[in-house]
C-alpha cells in the first residue's frame, strides 16, 4: 500500500512530539522527516526515548525546500511567527502544510502587529490559510492546502460555546471564559526554560497569565464572531496549573432567553450530533481533564443558572490533543478523505 509521505518541522517541541507518536503509528503515512535546530543531527530516538524502535530518523536543520523534497505534507510546529517563512516555499511546490502555530489562523494581518508585534509577510498565505476546527470547518479543510490548526485555549472554549452563538440563543456581551491549562499547553512549541515552568515554581501553584491580554483572545473572538454574525467580545484569563497536560475551560454566557438545563443539553446534542470526538455529557456528569489525556476527545457540558440568566459551558480536552497534535492528525485525515479516526483510535490514556 502506497502510503502518504508526511514532515514534522520543529519536532523538538511538545507538540512535534506529540505529532511523531500519533503520526508514527498512523497506517496511512509514512513519517519521512523532522527538523529541530537545536538537536540537528542526532537521532530521533534519542531525544525522544518512547519511541526507540519506532524510527531510525535524525533531525534535520530547518529548510523548507528539503522538506518539500521529503514529503507530501508538512507539519509546522514551530514557534510563532516563524511559519510563515517556510509556507511560501512549501505552497510554492504544492505540499499541503498544516501548521501548529498561530501565523495562519487570524484572518486580518493588522491583528498580528497588534498581538504578535510584527507584521504578517505573507498575506496570500493567510488568505488561503482554513481555520482547522473540524466541528465548523469541515468542508472547506477538505479542499484546504494550508490548515491552521487552532490554539489548544481556542478550541477548548470555542467547542465549549459554539452551540450558543450559532443557535443565536446566546448575548454578545458579557461573554467570560476562564481556562486552566497544563504545562505542556503554554509552552507547546518548545521546552521552555522561563521560570514559571520549573517544578519548583508550578508544583503546589495556580497562576494566572496573560490578564486582558492572551494572543489567543483575537482567535476566539473571530470564531464565535464568524458563528454569530456579528463581532464578539469576551473577557479570557488563561491560567497555568501543575498538570503535566490536560485543558479546562468555564465558560459563562449571557443567555437571549431563559432556557433550562434540559434545554440548553438537547441543543447541545444536536449540534455535536455524529462529531467523532466531542463528547455531550449526560446531565449530572462533569468532564474532567483525566477523562481525554492523550486523546483527541472534547468533553462538554451546559448547566442553566436561572438566577443570572447565563449558562454556564465547561469543555476538557487534551492540550496537546484536541488542542493541538491530535486535531492536526483530525484534519490530515480529512485533507485525505480518510475516516477521521484514522491514527487517531486509541481511548483516553487512564490513570
Amino acid at each position: 500500500m502506497t502510503t502518504v509521505r508526511v514532515a514534522v518541522a520543529g519536532g523538538s517541541g511538545y507538540i512535534g512530539a506529540e505529532l511523531l507518536r500519533l503520526l508514527l503509528s498512523h497506517s496511512k503515512v509514512t513519517v519521512t522527516g523532522v527538523t529541530s535546530e537545536r538537536l540537528a543531527g542526532e537521532r530521533l530516538d534519542r531525544a525522544y526515548p518512547h519511541l526507540r524502535s519506532l524510527t531510525d530518523l535524525r533531525f534535520h536543520e530547518l529548510d523548507a525546500a528539503w522538506l518539500a523534497d521529503v514529503a507530501d505534507v508538512v507539519f509546522l510546529a514551530l514557534p510563532h511567527m516563524e511559519s510563515q517563512r517556510a509556507v511560501p516555499v512549501l505552497r510554492q511546490r504544492h505540499r499541503k502544510v498544516i501548521d501548529l502555530s498561530a501565523d495562519y489562523r487570524l484572518r486580518d494581518a493588522s491583528d498580528y502587529a497588534t498581538w504578535y508585534g510584527a507584521a504578517h509577510i505573507d498575506p496570500a498565505g493567510l488568505a488561503e490559510a482554513v481555520y482547522g476546527l473540524p466541528e465548523l470547518h469541515r468542508k472547506a479543510i477538505a479542499g484546504a492546502g494550508l490548515v491552521a490548526v487552532p490554539g489548544c485555549y481556542p478550541a477548548g472554549a470555542i467547542l465549549a460555546t459554539a452551540p450558543l452563538i450559532r443557535g443565536g440563543l446566546a448575548r454578545l456581551d458579557g461573554i467570560v471564559i476562564d481556562s486552566k491549562s497544563g504545562l505542556t499547553g503554554a509552552g507547546a512549541q518548545g521546552r521552555k526554560a522561563d521560570p514559571m515552568y520549573l517544578y519548583t515554581e508550578a508544583n503546589e501553584n495556580v497562576q494566572a497569565y496573560g490578564l486582558a491580554s492572551h494572543r489567543h483572545t483575537p482567535e476566539i473572538e473571530q470564531e464565535l464572531g464568524a458563528l454569530a454574525g456579528g463581532s464578539v467580545r469576551v473577557s479570557f484569563t488563561p491560567h497555568l496549573v501543575p498538570l503535566n497536560r490536560g485543558l479546562f475551560t468555564t465558560a459563562s454566557v449571557p443567555l437571549a432567553t431563559r432556557m433550562s438545563t434540559a434545554d440548553l443539553a438537547g441543543v447541545y446534542r444536536e449540534f455535536y450530533a455524529g462529531e467523532p470526538f466531542v463528547r455531550v455529557l449526560p446531565e449530572g456528569a462533569r468532564p474532567t481533564t483525566r477523562a481525554v489525556v492523550g486523546s483527541n476527545y472534547c468533553d462538554v457540558t451546559v448547566v442553566a443558572d436561572p438566577r443570572t440568566e447565563r449558562a454556564v459551558c465547561v469543555s476538557a480536552i487534551d492540550n496537546l490533543g484536541k488542542g493541538g497534535a491530535a486535531n492536526g492528525v483530525q484534519n490530515l485525515n480529512i485533507l485525505f478523505g480518510w475516516h477521521e479516526r484514522t491514527g487517531l483510535e486509541a481511548p483516553p490514556v487512564y490513570p
